[in-house]
């Protein structure tokens, strides 16, 4: 075990290197943990339009070298392995990493993320970032003028074909069931709009392309007829998964697995806050995971100073 830490943060994208820097700077004992490398799911971001200060644009991989430059020059040296469990000891929070280390601190902050489901089909991995997204906010703007394909039937996938109207000539919105599960009033706004065409009991088997996203092959569900879409780019909004599978019910989350929290990131449990897109929250943003990151390790200070009182 190694003790004689205030925080332990796990997670090294915005939310995680942002607390990083808030905790440093209150002159906490802290470390990181990150399976990969710092940055999380923003480094294959291609570009980011809508985080403040970058009134040009800035790549994602160039917008999270900033982040772990700033942290780095507070003393970050990240722990490159995986969280595999949360144990409490008394006042102690215990986080387990696969190596077998065994990180010991009154205070943990979770910022593990969240990842959009995957259609698992050939083409989709590839050309991540050429044409395939997940995230209609961050590369909407991308598509001026182009016709594109949609995957999804639910809120998330009816809201952002809205969206995507403002930017894109035509959207092809690819549902494998005969009805959507978004709410009524998205239905109808989205039945109504001139540019969304429906296709019922469809599912995209491929995702055609080199370099970029050329088109999708289909196929209906029902008849078993297949047929080739010519698209720009494809949205895929089939629902997202948070990382909290390694907390192993430690934590309160909610019907989709996100850490429930008050408005302060504190969880259920003392001494443990989450941060980012793996909470229960209704946007993830960049911006919103940064300001999720202050505020939970602004909290573990004021938790670690609230001990020391007793």
């Amino acid at each position: 075990m190694e003790r004689e830490l205030d925080l332990v943060i796990v997670g090294g994208g915005p939310a995680g290197l942002t607390a990083y820097i808030y905790a440093a700077r209150a002159r906490l004992k802290t470390v990181l943990v990150e399976r990969l490398s710092p940055g999380g799911q923003v480094l294959v971001t291609d570009w980011v339009e809508n985080y403040p200060g970058f009134p040009e644009g800035i790549s994602g991989a160039e917008l999270m070298e900033k982040f772990s430059a700033h942290a780095r020059t507070l003393g970050l040296e990240p722990i490159l392995d995986e969280a595999v469990g949360l144990t409490v000891d008394g006042e102690l929070r215990l986080v387990h990493l696969a190596s077998g280390r065994i990180l010991v601190a009154p205070t943990v902050i979770v910022a593990t993320g969240a990842s959009p489901k995957k259609l698992g089909v050939p083409g989709e991995a590839e050309l991540t970032g050429k044409g395939v997204s997940y995230c209609a906010t961050c590369d909407g703007p991308f598509f001026r003028d182009e016709v594109i394909a949609v995957v999804g039937g639910g809120n998330t996938a009816v809201q952002e074909s809205l969206f995507l109207t403002r930017f894109v000539r035509k959207i092809y919105l690819i549902h494998r069931r005969d009805q959507l599960r978004a709410t009524k009033i998205l239905q109808e706004r989205a039945l109504d709009h001139p540019k969304i065409e429906f296709l019922w009991n469809t599912v995209v088997t491929e995702i055609l392309g080199q370099e970029k996203v050329e088109g999708v092959r289909i196929k209906n569900v029902k008849t078993g007829e297949e047929e080739v879409l010519q698209v720009g780019g494809i949205f895929i909004f089939i629902g997202i998964k948070p990382q909290t599978e390694w907390l192993d019910g430690v934590l309160a989350v909610d019907e989709g697995g996100f850490i429930v929290t008050d408005s302060e990131m504190r969880t259920s449990l003392p001494g443990v806050f989450a941060a980012g897109d793996v909470r229960a929250k209704a946007c993830r943003q960049i911006v919103t995971a940064a300001g999720d990151g202050a505020t939970a390790a602004y909290m573990a200070e004021h938790y670690l100073a609230e001990r020391r009182k007793t």
